[in-house]
């Protein structure tokens, strides 16, 4: 099974050169690490960054540099700071090309939930909800299964919605899948190292899709 890191390695493989990339709390911020060197990606946080670097190493973190989940990280040349509302004006606005969510739910429609357990204290949903309403294209990095062993890929959801047919790619620890928002479904595209087709199957929940042949990751 893939490490976090591993996800984030995956996931990085989806971003072109050129992109404005939104990185959610969690695996996503990962993916900074792991972006090709041969391509140009302006990545934002929606509490009023846009030109983020990989996170700093050990000693050199400034704790007023931080992205929307608190951590330190770094800039590159030509970065830039402003206020939160000129962010989601960035996010609503639609110039957003890619955002990685994490999430506790997904869908076979693409339906997430990300933002709240009942019973369990929230600060607020954050920009999640902004992020899906307006992104124009939504992958999630997520585990497959819970602490109890039960899947995260469901038919339907049981959290509280963040938003409604909006992802379009997942990569768990066990396998890359395209997700069909019109016929529902998770379609595998690619196993993790390692892992078996019937071992996806088994930790799929909501509608699974799989072709003859399903190639392994590369990473």
């Amino acid at each position: 099974m893939l490490t976090k890191e591993g996800i984030a390695q995956r996931i990085a493989q989806e971003i072109k050169d050129g992109y404005y990339v939104n990185l959610g709390i969690g695996i996503p911020t990962l993916v900074a690490n792991y972006i090709p060197d041969d391509i140009e990606v302006v990545l934002q946080s929606e509490n009023g960054l846009l030109g983020m670097g990989p996170f700093p190493f050990a000693g050199e973190e400034d704790a007023d540099l931080i992205n929307a989940g608190k951590q330190t990280v770094t800039t590159l040349p030509g970065s830039a700071i402003f206020d939160s509302a000129m962010s989601f004006g960035m996010i609503r606005a639609q110039k957003v090309d890619l955002t990685i969510l994490g999430a506790m739910e997904v869908s076979e429609f693409g339906d997430i939930a990300n933002w709240k357990i009942p019973g369990k204290m929230v600060k607020g949903m954050g920009g999640a909800m902004d992020l899906v309403a307006a992104a124009k294209n939504i992958i999630v990095a997520m585990q497959q299964v819970n602490k109890a062993g039960e899947s995260k890929l469901l038919s339907t959801c049981t959290l509280p919605l963040t938003g409604v047919k909006c992802v379009r790619k997942i990569v768990t620890e066990l396998a890359v899948f395209e997700v069909d928002q019109k016929q529902g479904g998770f379609r595998l595209l690619e196993r993790a190292p390692g892992i078996s087709v019937e071992q996806i199957r088994n930790a799929t929940a909501g509608k699974f899709f799989a072709d003859a042949v399903v190639p392994e990751m590369k990473l």
